[in-house]
């Protein structure tokens, strides 16, 4: 049988983009969780509509699958104006930036998804369009060029990112609010959950939707991702939506307890027996459980060190003493971490 990994980013089909924008809440009182940010785009917002004005350009930061293009659809749903989306990996040209631009409509929101993934030619068309809400076009080339300016109706700009490290500094300087979106904790998951299965006419029990929300990893796209296979594992097998099924179909896709999937089990089990618990390289790492080192350090890694299975030293990553105890290896180096003063 193969397995089935529910919480690696991976291509979203068509079937899950309308399951997930089903689910999408339209406005901010909606909306479950982030409660800091949702109070000061609230703020934002409003202040925006009594001043008549377009409101403030607006960076969402933060880890995937926490509602950052949730976020930019409630902004234009509450300042009452058309959304055009977009992502920086499409955006390779200054004309590109440029086409999108010009077409806009006065007010209109401007989504960037992965803004940081944006040409560098069209980030610095991007950072006038932002302040005066004018672009300058090159017509012509070599020594006979010449810079056009074109007027642009105005607009509110929100980006997303999971690196606000790599965006420049005039750019990340040139928007008015910056929301650093969390990980959820499980109450608010469960809300989520609640949510969820009420949309989808889906009858499980608090206990059910309480292991769901303790093995998603803060993440609401994930958390609903494993509920649609709850949802499937109770309509093929034909049993209640309890606990133990839930725990049966959690086991059936290889989550564990913590949340952990193949990968994460893989990179921690190379680590506590091949390596004994490290220092090892991210490259030596990536090599031994065949996957891109990339992926390991944005995608596996951030969640075992938030949830302290590893550790970060100069030497290289080390397993904590809660790993070798969570697998059932005997450690080494006692309760000592090697390669941490």
């Amino acid at each position: 049988m193969t397995d089935v990994d529910l919480t690696t980013p991976e291509p979203i089909s068509e079937a899950e983009l309308v399951f997930e924008g089903a689910l999408r809440p339209k406005s901010l009182e909606e909306f479950v969780g982030q409660s800091k940010v949702r109070g000061q785009l609230q703020l934002l917002l409003q202040a925006a509509s009594i001043q008549g004005r377009t409101p403030d350009h607006i960076l969402l930061a933060g880890p995937p699958g926490l509602g950052k293009t949730t976020l930019a659809m409630i902004v234009a749903h509450e300042s009452n104006k058309p959304l055009r989306m977009s992502s920086g990996p499409a955006i390779q040209h200054a004309g590109d930036l440029a086409a999108v631009l010009s077409s806009l409509v006065p007010g209109e929101v401007l989504f960037i998804d992965e803004i940081h993934r944006m040409a560098r030619s069209a980030e610095e068309m991007l950072y006038l369009a932002m302040e005066d809400f004018r672009i300058d076009i090159m017509v012509g080339k070599g020594a006979g060029a010449t810079s056009v300016p074109l007027d642009l109706a105005p607009f509110t700009l929100v980006g997303a990112t999971t690196r606000s490290g790599m965006l420049p500094n005039p750019l990340r300087d040139r928007f008015g609010f910056t929301a650093h979106l969390e990980f959820y904790d499980e109450s608010e998951l469960e809300q989520v959950l609640h949510r969820a299965a009420r949309m989808l006419d889906f009858d499980i029990d608090r206990n059910g939707l309480a292991e769901i929300a303790g093995r998603c990893r803060g993440t609401p796209r994930i958390a609903n991702r494993l509920l649609r296979r709850v949802r499937d594992y109770v309509l093929v097998h034909g049993t209640d939506a309890n606990l133990a099924a839930v725990q049966s179909a959690l086991t059936l896709y290889d989550v564990d307890e913590l949340g952990l999937d193949r990968l994460d089990r893989a990179v921690m089990e190379i680590m506590l027996t091949r390596f004994g618990g490290g220092p090892v390289g991210l490259n030596t790492l990536a090599v031994s459980v065949g996957e891109e080192a990339d992926t390991i350090e944005s995608v596996v890694e951030p969640f075992l060190v938030r949830i302290g299975l590893i550790t970060r030293t100069p030497r290289g990553r080390v397993a904590t003493p809660q790993a070798f105890a969570h697998f059932g290896v005997p450690n080494p180096q006692g309760s000592f971490l090697p390669g941490v003063l």
